[in-house]
């Protein structure tokens, strides 16, 4: 993820380029906006609410009104599920499996190496592949997967089951979670409560009975405050009463950025929580404050986090097994991989796989109609392992 030049300098003309946004504004922990400029090509953006159309405190709060009421005629029949609270998420060691546009989309979002004209057949086979991949080059057992009403509402989810259906019979954990559109509608609000709920209504409907299926409500609900965000989760928890908690990840609060707020509310009592952490996030900082960092977002509740996105670049030549004080990244990744084994915290890189992504930690090879994976850069592979309870510390000078 480069950047060349004064910030402020390459800022102050931003614009879309189509593709990517050059310059990206960060959540900054104290509540400030950074401006942040990325190369096109390669960067993975956070998302901001684009001027035109934010919502206006009045207009918010009655969409929050309207997206908890019209809810409550989707209720799927069955008795409430109860699960054990968790006590650790080791056993969660994943990877994220991209759309080449970062999952934003006013589509079907197409994952890497899949095409929208697949069968439901020949998903399944290129998706088995890349799963047997993901195990046998980097140790994983979840994937995380993205959904759309366009995806789940449409043609293409007979198809696209193949990938869930594949990962399943894989023994794989699968995490299906939400994302937005694009353009003017990549604001941080669920997009449209008449296709949302039906889109949610049909997944829970295909995968309540696969204990390998989990649910994520929405990714990075950050056009919501912490407790409008805690409303639409207690809902969507009432809404589908037959779904075991234990199968449910509460996206923390803004770009799942923190989880004590919804870690704190009785509501959402035995769910697993999604915590978010980048490297990009801060232009530079020591190993001890990245730890820092991470720690004061998770409060106590490591016992029920999820890291679900974390991730720096692995395409760029970075040696993760050395330590490097005045690399940002390094310090970035070797940090939050200590930190993760430390607490017992599950983690799932992003992305396993993205198409000219440059954090991608594997790549296709082969016959694309029967794909292969290949590992970016070992290191990374080897702190993403560290964190998951296997392989070596950095080894110090």
């Amino acid at each position: 993820m480069s950047r060349t030049g004064n910030l402020d300098d390459h800022c102050a003309g931003c614009h879309d380029s189509g593709r990517r946004d050059v310059c990206v504004n960060i959540r900054h922990p104290k509540g400030r906006c950074l401006r942040k400029h990325e190369d096109p090509r390669k960067a993975k953006p956070m998302r901001r609410t684009p001027a035109g159309t934010r919502r206006t405190p009045r207009l918010r709060a009655a969409l929050i009104a309207l997206l908890i009421a019209g809810a409550g005629t989707t209720t799927l029949a069955g008795t409430p599920a109860t699960a054990a609270p968790a006590t650790d998420t080791t056993q969660f060691k994943g990877v994220n499996w991209a759309d080449p546009r970062d999952n934003f989309a006013d589509d079907p979002v197409v994952l890497s190496g899949l095409s929208l004209s697949d069968t439901y057949a020949q998903t399944y086979t290129k998706a088995s592949r890349v799963i047997s991949a993901f195990r046998a080059n980097l140790g994983a057992n979840t994937v995380r997967l993205p959904i759309n009403p366009y995806t789940v509402n449409g043609a293409y989810w007979k198809s696209y089951r193949g990938v869930v259906d594949a990962a399943s019979a894989k023994g794989f954990k699968v995490i299906l979670s939400y994302w937005e559109g694009t353009g003017p509608r990549k604001d941080g609000f669920i997009d449209d409560t008449a296709t949302y709920w039906p889109m949610w209504d049909t997944v829970v409907k295909a995968y309540k009975n696969d204990k390998h299926v989990y649910f994520e409500p929405m990714n990075e609900p950050h056009g919501y405050t912490d407790t409008e965000w805690a409303d639409i989760a207690a809902k969507w928890l009432a809404t589908y009463p037959s779904v075991p908690r234990n199968r449910v990840f509460v996206s923390g609060a803004g770009y799942n950025d923190h989880v004590t707020t919804v870690c704190a509310d009785p509501r959402l009592k035995g769910t697993y929580l999604s915590l978010h952490h980048y490297g990009f996030w801060k232009e530079y900082a020591t190993y001890d404050q990245w730890v820092a960092d991470l720690k004061v977002r998770i409060g106590d509740c490591a016992g029920r986090t999820v890291a679900d996105e974390f991730g720096a670049p692995m395409t760029t030549g970075l040696d993760y097994n050395k330590p490097t004080p005045d690399n940002n990244y390094i310090n970035f990744i070797q940090a939050v991989t200590d930190t993760f084994r430390e607490l017992k915290m599950g983690s799932v890189y992003w992305p396993g796989l993205r198409t000219d992504d440059t954090y991608s930690l594997q790549t296709l090879t082969g016959d694309p109609a029967r794909p292969w994976l290949a590992t970016t850069n070992q290191s990374g592979a080897d702190r993403l392992a560290w964190a998951w309870g296997r392989g070596k510390p950095v080894q110090q000078p």
